[in-house]
């Protein structure tokens, strides 16, 4: 309980520094400084910072959920432990430690230690390797436990996570402007990340249909050589009306080079000599650039990163995860046009 109310303290004291893109409870017209005579009002604050705190926001969002499942998890113990007439360790005794068995054998033992690393002889480090796999039996154990509390609970997690608006007026749309799903990725054609999650990414697509719309952002590493000109010939392809066709061959294809840029060009029937003359001139730099420097504003550490109706998420995120986030969005879309009940 002592936790309980110390989450929540912290939670009340601090947590409204994070909301939006506010970083404080006082009001939007309150005078937060004064340079010369100019006053900064807290709602310029605000959308001055938004895009710096964000990642300080994130962090603390994703500390505190962290915090809320372990408070969680404990009350379903405490809950179970009362319905059973015990204590959380002698709950813990009877469904978790007593299933997990006797110790593995010397035999199995010494092929465990032989895959280590160590200078002590087996006789010495036997007992830390029985402690050390006993330990990881139990937390398993008491993980899959604590998950079967969970599936037969009621659990409901109000916690907000932080939200961004990512702009994306110059950067075409994939799907319908009224999906209650927008997923924007900063991403590098050339990153292996990138191009890993882009079979879960056209799985999305393809099972959401209308429900989903994609924006992509353009961050090409300096390690990616090719990812540059890549870039900048999608947005040639653009102005020609084939901004997703061009996508589509990049990620389809895995191949940047120069001559692959044109040769895809001509797949798709574009004006060649517009085309090589716009690439060639890096008449789009200007718009790659707006991407990095979006991206380095965000305080984005790699490719590919993620907003998905403004949520962070970084890395090569499975299909599973990636349905998992947008089902919980769709669930939040469709109670906030729920008509109120009236009582």
């Amino acid at each position: 309980m002592r936790r309980i109310l110390v989450l929540f303290a912290l939670h009340a004291a601090i947590a409204a520094a994070f909301q939006n893109d506010c970083v404080s409870t006082s009001p939007a017209g309150q005078t937060v400084a004064r340079v010369n005579n100019r006053d900064v009002s807290r709602e310029e604050f605000n959308h001055r910072v938004a895009a710096r705190l964000f990642q300080a926001r994130n962090t603390f969002y994703e500390a505190e959920r962290k915090a809320l499942e372990e408070v969680i998890d404990e009350m379903l113990l405490e809950q179970r432990a009362r319905q059973e007439s015990t204590t959380v360790p002698a709950l813990l005794e009877r469904h978790v430690n007593s299933t997990l068995g006797s110790a593995p054998n010397d035999d199995a033992l010494r092929v465990y230690y032989e895959g280590l690393d160590v200078p002590e002889p087996f006789e010495s480090v036997k007992e830390k390797i029985v402690t050390h796999l006993r330990d990881r039996r139990a937390a398993k154990a008491k993980t899959a436990y604590i998950q079967s509390l969970r599936a037969a609970a009621r659990v409901n997690i109000s916690l907000a996570p932080p939200r961004i608006a990512v702009p994306t007026e110059r950067t075409p749309l994939r799907g319908g402007s009224s999906a209650p799903v927008r997923i924007v990725e900063f991403a590098d054609y050339e990153c292996p990340y990138c191009q890993q999650i882009q079979p879960a990414l056209d799985r999305l697509a393809a099972e959401y249909t209308d429900k989903i719309a994609f924006t992509y952002k353009d961050v090409p590493l300096p390690n990616h050589p090719n990812a540059q000109k890549a870039a900048e010939a999608k947005h040639c392809a653009s102005a020609q009306g084939k901004y997703w066709e061009y996508h589509d061959l990049l990620t389809a294809t895995k191949s940047y080079g120069r001559d692959v840029l044109t040769e895809h060009a001509r797949a798709l029937k574009l004006d060649l000599s517009a085309f090589d003359k716009c690439v060639d001139n890096g008449e789009q730099a200007s718009i790659v650039a707006d991407h990095v420097r979006e991206a380095q504003a965000l305080g984005l550490q790699g490719t590919p990163t993620f907003f998905i109706n403004g949520r962070f998420f970084s890395g090569a995120l499975s299909f599973d995860k990636l349905r998992e986030i947008v089902d919980e969005e769709l669930r939040t879309a469709e109670s906030a046009t729920k008509p109120t009940a009236r009582r």
